[in-house]
């Protein structure tokens, strides 16, 4: 063996064992990849044509007429509409009795960890199994819920039929289930804070709002964004919840944007329509969490 393919060897060596890891996980990286980009790609190239997909002509190609659709299409402006409404509406709660419950598992009480795993208990189920549980609670005669509120002598609601109580149901069906999530990425963070910073304000006189206020607050901002920015990034897509419970009704009163774009492809078949408005919705959601994360990075 000559020294030029010793060298050769040598250095192919060394740089295997500084990547090995890296190579161990590349093949589930390649197949990963090649399951999440092949899809877009399709469905990018699926966006410029017409296929209706019952049809057995293949797709035909419009170029941006899909797109040009989007500006005009009042299903979709009111669907854009409810999915603003749950969203911001959700996410307010859900940050608001998140962090409560965060600055309450933050202090030391004997059944602090039996409380704290009661309280993750909504994490632990799938949204479908949790949506179908609440469905039946929610039900106008046969649900608990109407029950309990039977025996008190109020009248029981049409939780999930009616376009007046619908949204409500199913945003307190989206807290109960997420706001632990936001519980604990808070939590970590105010368990993150130095505790000399309340001793200072404690021998400064400070009460224990104004020590919240002024102190855990501005230190847990970080955690409180990065929680806004996952659920907020999450109820855009939601589907499976409100699908399972409602389907979208009664009418338009909680057919959300995912929903839309899932009638569109599969129960009118308009499959090229539909892949312009997946672009559409991915582009909604990318944009929007570039400018979370930059307002993030502004604000630490």
């Amino acid at each position: 063996m000559d020294m030029h393919t010793k060298k050769i060897r040598d250095k192919a060596s060394w740089w295997i064992d500084k990547h090995f890891g890296l190579l161990l996980i590349l093949p589930c990286v390649i197949v990963l990849m090649g399951m999440v980009i092949g899809p877009l790609i399709y469905t990018f190239h699926l966006s410029f044509h017409s296929w209706f997909i019952s049809a057995v002509t293949p797709p035909k190609w419009v170029g941006i007429t899909n797109f040009a659709r989007i500006p005009t299409d009042q299903g979709l402006i009111r669907s854009l509409r409810v999915t603003a409404y749950f969203t911001f509406i959700s996410l307010a709660l859900q940050i608001g009795v998140g962090v409560g419950l965060a600055q309450l598992l933050n202090r030391d009480f004997e059944v602090r960890r039996i409380v704290r795993s009661i309280l993750i208990l909504p994490l632990a189920s799938t949204p479908v199994a949790i949506s179908l549980n609440w469905r039946l609670m929610l039900h106008p005669v046969l649900g608990i819920i109407n029950y309990f509120l039977n025996v008190f002598g109020i009248k029981g609601q049409l939780w999930l039929t009616h376009p007046d109580m619908v949204m409500f149901s199913i945003i307190m069906i989206d807290v109960w289930q997420w706001t632990p999530l936001i519980m604990l990425i808070v939590l970590a963070g105010m368990t993150s804070v130095d505790p000399g910073f309340y001793e200072a304000a404690i021998i400064d006189g400070a009460s224990g709002l104004q020590r919240f206020w002024h102190i855990t607050l501005p230190l847990i901002r970080p955690a409180v964004i990065v929680a806004s920015m996952l659920r907020f990034m999450d109820s855009i897509k939601t589907f499976d919840m409100i699908y399972v419970t409602t389907q979208g009704g009664p009418g338009w009163a909680s057919r959300i944007l995912n929903l839309y774009v899932f009638e569109q492809g599969f129960r009118y078949f308009h499959m090229g329509y539909a892949s312009s408005l997946v672009v559409f919705v991915t582009s909604l959601i990318m944009g929007t969490s570039l400018l979370m994360i930059r307002f993030r990075r502004s604000s630490l």
